[in-house]
């Protein structure tokens, strides 16, 4: 014990007495070897594998605090110089990866042939540092531990983010590219925009939103804070404030089952405008933040205006709320009405059902089609579309060879009609997929998700060809219905009218006829809502809001039955309404999957949201490395007036 603690401290008070400083940066050193032969140095950094040539000859690469520069030591001690000796041993004894001062030499290298610095961002292989001399120095600044096997390529699991981030080049890479954007988008919209940044509270309260909230228990017996699952109701009330632009780089917190590329925790860049319209958040958000930034950050430039489809367009023609535009798979389009009667009872099980037919554009032969499509629904991506309750999809395969073409069950009329509006060539894929006669709901339809599905399978099989990393194909979603059927997943607004708002009770009715509609049949309300989707993943989401009290609150008590304790949580948000709100709209955009999109366009390779956050989550919301969240004591449980149900 007294040993350890001996060592500890001379460790430490080593540290303190003698600290050990950089003379010069990395990036400096090509042009102080311009300015002399050979100049004296002091750096600092990370010691990387050295290569004993011999006894009295070791080379070691040093990189800088970075890891973007790299440059070569070199240790040549004389055998009559003991003091040459001893730096040459020192710098024997310091393992790869620990970081290091080093002060030396810095000189033109000797054989310029060799390859010192290949995969660094900069390049210092004309250049090296020499260690030999009185003057030479190497310090181990902390030893990296011999239990810990770090080397090009080792993948770390999620106990030891630190050690992958250290030596994941592209993680560092998405980080910094993160700030960058981060900054960037800062200044467009404070200088440009003219919003304001403001941080809006962590510390909030619960209300009936939608999504299941984190609780904070406080000592106060009975009451608790809610993380925000967004800062919804506080950018509201800034349009009260006066404030007549917003924008923040908001935390979120939300306790929902994690579905792919999701994080309990995330960041969303909020933008909120006063006297503005949906038209003028949509417009000013494509015209001067996306676009010019995936100009700057990218190179890519987007021709003209983003398109817009309504959610009924987007359903019913991409079978999809977030359709990816990029897919050569042409619009849906309905062939019920035209196909005979044995065909649609072989399909599905429904009565009068509504019967969509998806073309795919296979690049190959109808004999690798037909064992393409063998092998799909073999496989589980296949397997999940065949149990559908509406019916397993049809498949069809276009063929020259056979008796109309292949789409015999089609009949004449139903087959000429597909010739007509596709240009069919052998190969191509015609799938049906039945569904019920009924009002679109939800994110997608089964053909919708088939689309993407069967899309990506024939990519892998080399029958169609994947987007470039460059191809961006954003549009805005409009039209949303106001409300939909309640989903299990989510607490909703706890009203008893049977549905909940589709997205929050704040969106406005798009229109007066909406505004009439919500006595009369609110499922048929459209709201003035509008996402922004690009290659197939939603971005960003906003809508025009409701700035008069009695409306607001008339959606509250009369359209979602909400009872009276569910009205007074947001009776802060009414009171201010009520103050002579302006109308505004606004947005929130995904700021962790808009930075993975850009990322992997940069890196040319998939980067998910946990790729671009330092220290995610795992799929369970748990925290691998800290291991949180953690355990209760039965102090804190007492603290907080907190009792464990068995």
């Amino acid at each position: 014990m007294e040993s350890s603690v001996g060592l500890a401290m001379e460790v430490a008070m080593d540290a303190v007495i003698s600290p050990r400083t950089a003379t010069c940066k990395f990036e400096d050193l090509k042009q102080i070897a311009e300015r002399n032969s050979e100049s004296l140095i002091c750096l600092q950094g990370y010691l990387g594998e050295r290569s004993d040539l011999s006894k009295r000859l070791s080379f070691v690469p040093l990189n800088d605090p970075t890891q973007k520069w790299q440059i070569q030591v070199v240790s040549v001690p004389s055998k009559d110089k003991p003091e040459e000796t001893l730096v040459h041993e020192q710098l024997k004894s310091i393992k790869a990866n620990s970081p290091v001062f080093v002060k030396g030499w810095l000189r033109p290298r000797r054989d310029n042939s060799k390859s010192g610095g290949q995969g660094y961002e900069k390049d210092l292989s004309s250049l090296e540092i020499t260690i030999t001399g009185s003057e030479g120095r190497i310090l181990s600044l902390n030893d990296f531990p011999s239990d810990i096997i770090m080397k090009k390529g080792t993948q770390f699991p999620p106990e030891q983010r630190h050690l992958q981030l250290r030596k994941d080049d592209d993680l560092r890479y998405a980080l910094r590219m993160r700030c960058e954007i981060q900054n960037w988008c800062s200044l467009r919209l404070s200088a440009g925009l003219g919003a304001v940044g403001i941080e809006t509270p962590i510390l909030f309260k619960s209300t009936p939103e939608g999504a299941r909230e984190f609780l904070v228990p406080t000592r106060r017996k009975g009451y608790a804070y809610a993380l925000p699952q967004s800062p919804q109701q506080f950018k509201q009330l800034l349009m009260v404030s006066g404030i007549h632009r917003y924008f923040q780089f908001a935390r979120c917190f939300r306790d929902e089952d994690l579905r792919a590329d999701r994080q309990p925790e995330f960041t969303q860049l909020d933008v909120e405008m006063s006297f503005a319209s949906g038209e003028d958040v949509m417009v000013s958000i494509e015209r001067d933040l996306i676009v010019p930034l995936l100009r700057q950050f990218l190179e890519v430039e987007i021709d003209g205006r983003f398109p817009r489809l309504t959610y009924a367009e987007a359903i019913s023609r991409h079978g999809s709320d977030k359709p990816d535009l990029r897919l050569p798979i042409q619009p849906f389009f309905s062939l019920g009405y035209l196909l005979p009667a044995d065909l649609i009872s072989m399909i599905t099980p429904l009565g009068d059902p509504v019967i969509e037919a998806m073309v795919v554009p296979m690049e190959c032969s109808a004999g690798e089609s037909r064992q393409f499509i063998s092998r799909y629904f073999e496989l589980w991506e296949g397997r999940s579309f065949t149990g559908n309750p509406d019916g397993a999809p049809g498949v069809f395969i276009y063929d020259s060879s056979k008796p109309l073409q292949g789409l015999s069950a089609f009949g004449f009329e139903a087959v000429e009609n597909v010739e007509r509006q596709f240009e069919l060539q052998d190969g191509y894929l015609i799938i049906l997929q039945a569904r019920k006669d009924a009002a679109y709901s939800g994110g997608c339809t089964a053909l919708g998700s088939m689309r993407n599905s069967i899309f990506n399978a024939a990519v892998r099989q080399g029958h169609l060809h994947a987007p470039g990393w460059t191809d961006f194909k954003p549009l805005w979603v409009t039209d949303f219905p106001l409300f939909s059927p309640p989903d299990p997943m989510e607490p909703g607004q706890g009203g008893k009218a049977g549905f909940d708002s589709t997205h929050h009770p704040f969106t406005s009715p798009k229109t007066p006829e909406d505004v009439n509609m919500l006595v009369i049949d609110p499922s048929r309300v459209i709201g003035d809502h509008y996402d922004l989707v690009i290659n197939g993943e939603e971005v960003g989401g906003g809508s025009r809001r409701i700035h008069h009290a009695a409306m607001q609150n008339f959606i509250f008590r009369e359209v979602l039955q909400m009872d009276d304790g569910k009205v007074a949580e947001f009776a802060h948000l009414l009171e201010a309404l009520r103050a002579g709100c302006p109308p505004h709209a606004g947005i929130a955009l995904g700021f962790d999957r808009l930075v993975a999109m850009m990322v992997s366009c940069k890196l040319q390779k998939k980067m998910t949201m946990r790729d671009v956050i330092a220290f995610p989550k795992s799929g369970k919301g748990d925290d691998l490395m800290v291991k949180s969240p953690g355990l209760m004591s039965d102090d804190a449980l007492k603290t907080y007036h907190l009792k464990l149900d068995n």
